[in-house]
Formats: C-alpha cells, sequence, structure tokens
C-alpha cells in the first residue's frame, strides 16, 4: 500500500512510504530552485512517482497537512502566499499595505480548522490532484501538530517515549505533548497559537532585519557575541512563562511584536539575540522538565521549527530527567508531507515504527547521468578508482572540495551526499568560505563531520550515541577547540554530524582524512550558494562550481577541476 504526503505551504515537499519503509522524500525548492518553495509541490509529487516507476494511478492513499481557515484561503489565493513569500525573502519591496496584511496574517492563522475550511481544502486539492492524473484515490487532511508529532514518534526508534512538537502555528495550535506507548499515540496537552514561542522568536527574527522563518539560526549564532545577562536582568523572559503543560504569552501575536520592537529600542542587536535565545532555552527546557513529570517518559521526540534550535535540543539532552532525544531531522514545515504519510499509515495500518537509518531519500543518479552532464559541461574530469583517497588528499592539502553522491538528503542539512568539505582547523579556509562561496554572516559557524572515534575524544558529555543528523548541539572540550576552531562558535560549541567509518562512502572518506591528519573530521556545509537551495541535480552541481570559481568538484568516481 502506497501512502502519498503532501505538504502546499511553506517548503513544500511530498513524501512516499509503503508498510514501514519510507521510499522517497522531496522538497521543491529543490526543483524549482526557489529556496523554501511555497508553491503546491507538482514536481516533487511527479519526481516522487518517477523515482519508484509508479503511475498516479497506483497511490490509493493521499495525506495533506492542514487545513485551517488561513492555509484554506492560501490554497484558493494562491497570490496570497506568492506574495508574503517575495517580501518575506526580500525579493519585492513592501507596499503601502504590507503591515496591514502581516498583521491580518498573525490574526487568521489563529483560527482553527472547521467544517467548512476542511470541505473547501478538500475541494481544492481534489481538483488539483485529478488534473495531475491521480484517480481512485483516499484523500485524508491530516491535523498539523499531528503530522509533526507521527514523524518524530515513528521515526525514533523509542517503543514508548514523549512526544512534543512546538512551532510558529499550525492549525490554531503551536505545540503539543502527546505520549507513544503500547502502539497509541496519544495527545495529553495542545498550546494554543496564541501563546507561541515560535512566533515569538519569529518576530526577534524579523526586528533584527532579518528573514522570518529562515534566519532564526543567524538570530542564535549572534547571541553567543553577546555579553550574558542575568535571567533575573532579562526582560524578554517575563513575555513568555510556562504552567504545567501549557505556554503562556503575556501578549497576544500582534501586541507582541510591538513590545519587542520598544525593548530592542534599549540594547545593541548581540544582546536582544542573546535575551530572546535565552528565553527560548529556559521556557522549552522547562515545558520538558514538566511534560516528563507528568508522563513518566524519559526518551523524548522533538519536532517542530522550535527544535531546530541546536542550542535548546543540547539543553534538553543533557536534563537529568531525559535519558535520550531524538529530534526529527526535518524538523520544519519542510517535513509535513512525510509526517502527513505517517501519520495516515498509522490510522489505517497501526504501523508506529518507520526506521531513519538515514535521510538520503531524495533523487539519486546513475554513473552514466554522472557522465552525460560531464561531457556536456565541457569541464576537464577524470575518473578515479578510489575517490575517497584522492578527496582526501585534496583536503588534507588546504583545498575546498565540492562532493556530490549518492541520493540527496531530505531535510535541511548537508549530510555527506551535497557538501562542501574542507580541514576544519582553518580561519582562512572559514573566511574564504563565508566571503567568497557561501557570502554568509561572519558570525554565523560552519559544521563539523567527525567519526564517532574523535567525537569521544573533541566533545563534552557525549554519551557515545551518535547523532547523524546534525540536529543538537554540543561543546567542544576545551584543550581541543584550537584544533578545530573552524567548526566552533565563539562558546566553544559545534553542531556535529557523528558517523561510523564503515557506514558509507563518506565515512570511508572521513577515514581517509583521519590516515593522513590525524584527525577524522572536516568541514562540512551544504552544497549551495546564498539564498540557493541545497544542489539536487549534477548539473545544478556543476552549476555552482562554474558559478564560485572552487578549484574542485567530486561527483560519484569523477574528479572535476578548474584549477588552472
Amino acid at each position: 500500500m502506497y501512502i502519498l504526503g503532501i505538504w502546499d505551504g511553506h517548503d513544500s515537499g511530498a513524501a512516499i512510504i509503503k508498510d514501514n519503509q519510507i521510499l522517497v522524500a522531496l522538497n521543491e525548492e529543490r526543483l524549482t530552485r526557489r529556496k523554501l518553495e511555497v508553491r503546491f509541490p507538482e514536481h516533487s509529487i511527479r519526481s516522487c512517482l518517477q523515482h519508484l516507476n509508479l503511475a498516479p494511478s497506483d497511490i490509493r492513499h493521499i495525506a495533506v497537512s492542514t487545513y485551517d481557515f488561513s492555509k484554506t484561503l492560501a490554497r484558493i489565493f494562491p497570490q496570497t502566499k506568492e506574495e508574503y513569500y517575495l517580501i518575506r525573502r526580500r525579493k519585492k519591496s513592501p507596499g503601502l499595505l504590507s503591515t496591514l496584511k502581516k498583521r491580518a496574517k498573525y490574526w487568521l492563522t489563529e483560527y482553527g480548522p472547521s467544517a467548512f475550511s476542511k470541505r473547501l481544502s478538500e475541494t481544492y486539492l481534489r481538483r488539483t490532484l485529478d488534473q495531475s492524473g491521480f484517480s481512485n484515490y483516499n484523500l485524508h487532511l491530516v491535523d498539523h501538530h499531528l503530522c509533526h508529532a507521527a514523524a518524530a514518534a515513528f521515526c525514533s526508534g523509542f517503543d514508548r517515549c514523549l512526544v512534543m512538537t512546538v512551532d510558529g502555528i499550525g492549525d490554531a495550535l503551536s505545540g503539543t505533548i502527546s505520549t507513544l506507548t503500547d502502539g497509541t499515540l496519544e495527545r495529553k496537552a495542545e498550546i494554543s497559537g496564541r501563546h507561541s514561542p515560535g512566533i515569538f522568536f519569529e518576530h526577534v527574527t524579523n526586528l533584527l532585519n532579518m528573514r522570518e522563518l529562515e534566519d532564526e539560526g543567524k538570530v542564535m549564532a549572534l547571541a553567543n557575541y553577546a555579553y550574558p545577562i542575568p535571567d533575573s536582568e532579562n526582560p524578554l523572559l517575563d513575555l513568555v512563562r510556562i504552567d504545567g503543560l501549557q505556554v503562556i504569552c503575556k501578549y497576544s501575536s500582534l501586541r507582541m511584536y510591538d513590545e519587542l520592537k520598544k525593548i530592542l529600542w534599549k540594547y545593541p542587536s548581540e544582546q536582544f539575540s542573546y535575551m530572546a535565545q535565552r528565553t527560548l532555552e529556559v521556557r522549552i527546557t522547562d515545558l520538558v522538565k514538566n511534560a516528563v513529570a507528568a508522563t513518566g517518559l524519559h526518551n523524548v521526540a522533538l519536532s517542530g521549527g522550535v527544535f531546530s534550535n541546536i542550542k535548546v535540543n543540547m539543553l534538553i539532552r543533557t536534563l537529568p530527567e531525559v535519558h535520550d532525544c531524538f529530534v526529527f531531522p526535518h524538523m520544519g514545515d519542510g517535513g509535513l508531507a512525510l509526517g502527513a504519510a505517517l501519520a495516515r499509515n498509522y490510522e489505517l495500518n497501526g504501523i508506529t515504527s518507520c526506521p531513519l537509518n538515514d535521510v538520503f531519500l531524495g533523487l539519486g543518479y546513475c554513473d552514466a547521468d554522472l557522465k552525460a552532464a560531464l561531457d556536456a559541461s565541457g569541464l576537464d574530469y577524470r575518473h578515479c578508482e578510489n575517490i575517497e583517497e584522492e578527496t582526501a588528499r585534496l583536503i588534507a592539502r588546504g583545498f575546498i572540495v565540492f562532493w556530490f553522491q549518492g541520493r540527496m538528503e531530505y531535510g535541511p542539512r548537508s549530510l555527506g551526499n551535497r557538501s562542501i568539505l574542507a580541514l576544519p582547523n582553518s580561519k582562512r579556509i572559514r573566511d574564504v568560505l563565508n566571503l567568497r562561496l557561501k557570502m554568509r554572516v561572519w558570525y554565523q559557524p560552519f559544521c563539523p563531520s567527525m567519526l564517532e572515534d574523535d567525537a569521544i575524544v573533541y566533545l563534552d558529555e557525549y554519551n557515545g550515541t551518535p547523532n547523524r543528523f546534525m540536529t543538537m548541539g554540543y561543546m567542544v572540550k576545551d584543550e581541543k577547540r584550537d584544533e578545530i576552531e573552524g567548526v566552533i562558535s565563539v562558546d566553544g560549541s559545534c553542531r556535529p554530524q557523528i558517523i561510523s567509518a564503515s557506514a558509507s562512502r563518506y565515512g570511508k572518506l572521513l577515514q581517509e582524512v583521519k590516515n593522513l591528519t590525524g584527525t577524522g573530521i572536516v568541514l562540512n556545509t551544504s552544497f549551495n550558494i546564498h539564498g540557493e537551495p541545497l544542489v539536487c541535480s549534477p548539473r545544478d552541481a556543476l552549476n555552482t562550481l562554474v558559478k564560485t570559481r572552487n578549484d574542485y568538484l567530486v561527483m560519484g568516481n569523477y574528479l572535476v577541476t578548474l584549477k588552472t
């Protein structure tokens, strides 16, 4: 039984599962080349079907996330979400009515689903799906936070766990607390969209002249450069509090923005970032502690955009009450399509475990595809029998290498198939990446990939359980920070991917780097340039190589060079 999951909002995408297997999952941005695409994911749906050699008629169950009033309006009038997308991404100047439109957006999102909104969404979706060739299918609309919860719970590997979702808002909620026990996912508490930690942090991002729903990680990074303020003197802590399993915001989402603006006027940007980050850390960890106490469950599965904050996740992981912590790797709304499919599979078949051994769930390309793209490019390349060894030698010599292998990653992190790789101990390389290739803000750190044996040596409080998906922050041991200064923040923290040397071609590459340098650690950042999605196809990779004028690209067993 194939189940197609669809999300047609911010970072739209599609996924197909069968029984307890995730077969393919893909976000529309990778195909349209518009970062965090908002359009209906027609390309993703088509590519998922083609990848599995399926026709639309092979799909009998389609699950779509979210059907509140705001989302339903966006489906009926897609130009509204397109305009917001262009303004949010700074592709279009705001007009005279932009402030009013923005306020209307926050007001409308607090209206939850109804029979009327559900019927309108179903009508729109059936018409769109029928035009794409689907027939004789069962259409099911799935609650926004159930999608997040299903993804976290069923991919966690836990038989019993506490399941928490926290984001901006979806289906009028900003979060839920559930339990997975005895094969049953049961919701225990809901957090109103009016009381949203995600919208709080979204407002902070916007007020710092960054792009909400996209640059929240920059706020977290900038916070590291502030002088710490005692919690007792942090005015933002007064705006959000925890009462049992509830989040209580002092003001509505609209007034929250105005109050935050007043506070920002008194503080420099980095101080404001610190206070906001600290508020999120204190309040979310309090919520987790209360939920663990209320449910008696000490393994925690997390999803929703707030849990993209690796500092918050690090604090949750190290709580005495928490035995183990899993963060779904596509924790934001981009993961809703897979979550919808998993939730529907649970309702139809009672399946509560879908192992997530890796996130290489996107499109892949055979050797013939790579060679055809290379021949068409006119670039110099050669075939290498031991490409891991050749690549390791380049990295050890101080070169930046573009690395393209296998199926594309699902989610926001590059995890060894679409990566830019370099030595982890060079400020020069870090600056070249920031200023010439990635064109990012100077305070945003790069991340390391490291072998399990090296994680034990370099990371504090590492318990031997590898974090393969870069969803957690870790502190680097004081005496080791100079050795990997290119991949840590100013406070000594990092967001590592921890893998086995034998797990993949990428693991073998890290082992070759270790043979040459003594350390199985590399700088690993996403294979894209600023403002673009992760590369998907060989053509995307070659175009990025030419645009950036980088020296080397590895695709499969082929080494491409621009060096003269």
